[in-house]
């Protein structure tokens, strides 16, 4: 490994992945922990920088080397705003994109988990899907409420626009109150996923990878 990639994944995460017998190049991306926006996550935090992410993004789609993406996601959730400009960029991509949920792709990860082409999940993954939060102060008024609607309503018509699920069955789980012993939402294990039209697959790195492979020949 040379040492541009090697500092690729330590300061990154990332990965280039070009050993395979078809002689493809792949980007490896990783989302884990916390999506970080505009403030700053405390630094004994795992993070995923959204103003790192970004411009990756960009690179990739303009280096005609890159064949194609593979997504790993072990991530808690994190800024809204942030999740969905990697999640809208993700999907705008041309070459052909995989995701694999490894743990857990929970609140704004699902959106990520969702960006690409197809999306696969760990038996043993898992998937929270909830209701808009916020930190800090809210005003209980009216405009407040509407405020939150409109945010829930991005993620929930971006999801089922990238997914096999409603949007109507996407706000039931969110608003489902017998799942959560403390809290408003639904939490689905790699099968569930699939079977709820959320995932496309349940697999791993080999089928995410075979499957990618797969895609990018019949792009070529």
């Amino acid at each position: 490994m040379e040492a541009p990639e090697r500092e690729m994944i330590k300061e990154y995460g990332q990965a280039i992945l070009s050993g395979n017998e078809k002689g493809h190049r792949i980007l490896l991306m990783t989302i884990i922990g916390e999506i970080e926006g505009h403030e700053n996550v405390p630094d004994q935090h795992k993070t995923t920088r959204y103003d790192h992410i970004l411009p990756m993004l960009a690179a990739f789609e303009d280096n005609a080397a890159f064949d194609g993406m593979l997504v790993l996601l072990n991530t808690q959730g994190g800024d809204v705003d942030a999740g969905l400009a990697i999640a809208e960029m993700i999907a705008s991509l041309s070459k052909p994109t995989v995701s694999l949920v490894l743990g857990g792709s929970h609140s704004i990860g699902v959106p990520l988990a969702v960006s690409t082409d197809y999306s696969f999940i760990v038996p043993t993954g898992t998937m929270l899907i909830h209701p808009v939060r916020m930190g800090g102060t809210v005003i209980g008024a009216p405009q407040s409420f509407d405020y939150f609607k409109r945010i829930q309503d991005r993620i929930t018509g971006f999801v089922s626009g990238h997914s096999k699920v409603s949007k109507e069955e996407l706000e039931k789980m969110m608003l489902e109150s017998g799942e959560l012993t403390k809290d408003l939402g639904t939490l689905l294990t790699g099968r569930e996923a699939v079977e709820k039209g959320l995932i496309d697959d349940v697999g791993g790195i080999r089928d995410a990878l075979d499957y990618l492979n797969k895609k990018i020949d019949e792009g070529r």
